[in-house]
């Protein structure tokens, strides 16, 4: 199969053969695929687990072991949600509890292609866990930077994984800053905001949820968005499928961000070149406390291709929408609840059918 091709967004220069530089050594841009993702029905592999049955469209060398845990091939259970029958892709059952190992488990198998044996990765606590989950199953590792404010039980996860957990005090930002500079001392940096090579892999939630819906397109989809790297991958998942099914339309794309802080929202109803600082205010979403989100521009444009739009939700709705989704048997934390402010928000406006993402347990939080 052929081997994905990336490159660097500001100079081009290809993705060197050799180490794992997070960004362009030369000028240190951010990284991305320039293709849109390759999605061919015959080639899905159904004899391998979960994400491993696309494997064709991660771009791995054929020599290079899966590195899996059991990820992907999350339920698709309907509820009723506003008057409306709504499916809820779970995706909180993954083997750590969140979206994130989807990503984790190609940037492990990515990382021992490259025969990296130790990492460092920066997380308000869900990448983190899940990066030092599957680093454990390459052999691999891992040190973990996080805010000292992160959720008590991602922590403990984080440690009982074997990965070394750095506390750092302040801002999500001020704990990016400190893994960069780990980072430029030598240490191989296993970012899943900087790297591109997680997002084929959250794009297998886009294939699953076609599957799940008897090979149709999503009216709407509605996910939580901090980075925006599961709203990219879906966006691309879901634009790879068109093409190879010949579909003439992809579902509208709802990101979701809490309003304290939602720089993502600020782009699409401002402008992109109109954003500028968004403060990082303290908010019970932890998990998309992102006040720059690198990506900004390319998940705001394939949004808006899609039809849909970004939306924000109120601090006071966070954790009543948690509570209303454990009603309907969804316990997840309030990163994820958040879906449910965008879906009052918007939901007299979608097509059927919607799918509504949620991306991290309840077990998690606290």
């Amino acid at each position: 199969m052929p081997l994905v091709t990336v490159s660097c967004t500001n100079c081009g220069q290809a993705y060197p053969p050799e180490g794992f530089p997070y960004r362009c050594p030369s000028c240190g841009g951010l990284y991305d695929s320039p293709s849109p993702l390759k999605f061919d029905p015959a080639q899905v592999d159904c004899s391998q687990p979960g994400i491993w049955r696309y494997r064709h469209t991660f771009g791995l060398p054929d020599d290079v072991e899966a590195v899996s845990l059991g990820e992907g091939n999350t339920p698709l259970v309907w509820a009723e949600a506003f008057g409306r029958r709504v499916a809820f892709k779970c995706e909180f059952l993954n083997p750590t509890g969140s979206f994130k190992d989807r990503g984790s488990a190609v940037i492990a198998a990515w990382l021992r292609s490259r025969g990296i044996r130790e990492v460092v990765e920066d997380s308000s606590g869900n990448a983190g866990a899940s990066l030092a989950a599957y680093a454990s199953r390459a052999g691999i590792k891992a040190q973990i930077f996080v805010p000292e404010s992160a959720s008590g039980p991602k922590r403990t996860q984080i440690e009982a994984y074997g990965a070394e957990l750095t506390l750092v005090p302040g801002t999500r930002t001020d704990v990016a800053e400190a893994v960069k500079k780990a980072a430029d001392t030598g240490a191989s940096y296993a970012s899943h905001a900087y790297l591109p090579f997680n997002i084929p892999g959250y794009a297998t939630a886009a294939y699953e949820i076609f599957e799940k819906l008897d090979n149709q397109m999503a009216g709407a989809v509605i996910v939580p968005a901090g980075q925006g790297g599961l709203l990219l991958g879906l966006a691309r998942g879901f634009d790879a499928l068109r093409i190879a099914s010949n579909i003439r339309s992809s579902p509208k794309l709802i990101g979701v961000q809490a309003r304290a802080c939602a720089p993502l929202w600020v782009m699409f109803t401002a402008g992109v070149e109109r954003s500028g600082y968004v403060p990082e205010n303290s908010t019970q979403a932890e998990g998309v406390r992102v006040s720059f989100p690198l990506r900004g521009g390319a998940v705001v444009a394939a949004v808006k291709e899609s039809g849909g739009m970004i939306v924000a939700a109120d601090e006071e709705d966070i954790l009543p929408g948690r509570d209303a989704l454990a009603r309907l048997g969804f316990y997840v934390e309030p990163t994820s609840a958040i879906v449910w402010s965008a879906l009052a928000q918007t939901i007299r406006d979608l097509a059927d059918p919607v799918v509504v993402v949620l991306t991290g347990s309840g077990l998690k939080y606290g």
